[in-house]
């Protein structure tokens, strides 16, 4: 897992944090594409170096076996990246939307679940409620899966800063690593979720309660099984789920 800094060249580019970013790498594919485009959230809040933006964003070097073939291939934008050396350029397109809103109300509860670098977005989005909107009043409730301790970025004693928030009294930040990451045992998210049964039940009875989701497609299927255990039944999460979504209480970024 690699943090990236980048300084963005173009005069007058602006940034905001429910914004994402695209990321060009010059990759023939297989359809008669030239170009391959991966989007990434930003991992801190917009700042700016002589008039210049700059984007911190994290990447993880991932590899994928082919269903069909069998063969291992290596992930084309995040090898990119991770190779990258100081003063390389990349090419970036966006800024594109996020679906990761704050809320204009400052009481609104928020459940906000992250696996591996799905991180990313919420560092930006806590630091940003903490620092720029002030004065939250409601719940915030972070999870974060990863495959070992040293994944655990920005959560730790070493790379933490996230820490920084623990004296808040609205914040707190809940963690699961695999228990033997060698062997690609599943990631416990489930379990430190459902450890924290009460509260969320009492968070979810309330309207103003969102939850934000970031991270592999995996994740959604231990989510549901998580919520339907939390609330004694898979049909009462898919109603209380389904009402969440028509409220735009529900966003998500799966990868």
């Amino acid at each position: 897992m690699r943090e990236l800094l980048l300084e963005v060249e173009r005069p007058g580019f602006e940034f905001k944090v429910d914004q994402s970013f695209g990321v060009l790498v010059d990759a023939p594919g297989d359809f008669g594409n030239q170009y391959h485009h991966r989007l990434y959230s930003v991992a801190d809040l917009p700042a700016k170096s002589n008039g210049k933006q700059q984007l911190t964003m994290l990447v993880k070097r991932c590899s994928y076996v082919d269903e069909f073939s069998g063969e291992m291939h290596k992930g084309v934008a995040s090898n990119y990246l991770c190779d990258r050396k100081p003063g390389d350029r990349i090419s970036i397109t966006g800024p594109h939307r996020l679906p990761f809103v704050v809320p204009e109300d400052k009481t609104a509860n928020l459940i906000l679940i992250g696996m591996g670098t799905g991180i990313a977005p919420f560092r930006a989005f806590i630091k940003n409620i903490y620092k720029n909107v002030g004065d939250w009043q409601g719940k915030v409730r972070l999870f974060y899966g990863a495959r070992s301790g040293l994944e655990l970025l920005y959560l730790n004693d070493q790379d933490g800063d996230l820490t920084n928030y623990y004296d808040e009294a609205t914040f707190k930040a809940f963690h699961a690593i695999s228990p033997r990451p060698h062997w690609s045992d599943p990631i416990a998210l489930d379990a430190a979720i459902e450890a924290r049964a009460a509260e969320i039940i009492e968070m979810l009875s309330q309207a103003n309660t969102y939850i934000y989701v970031a991270g592999y497609e995996q994740i959604l299927g231990m989510l549901n099984k998580a919520f339907a255990n939390i609330l004694g039944s898979k049909e009462k999460w898919e109603t209380r789920k389904a009402e969440l979504v028509a409220g735009n209480k529900w966003a998500e970024i799966i990868y």
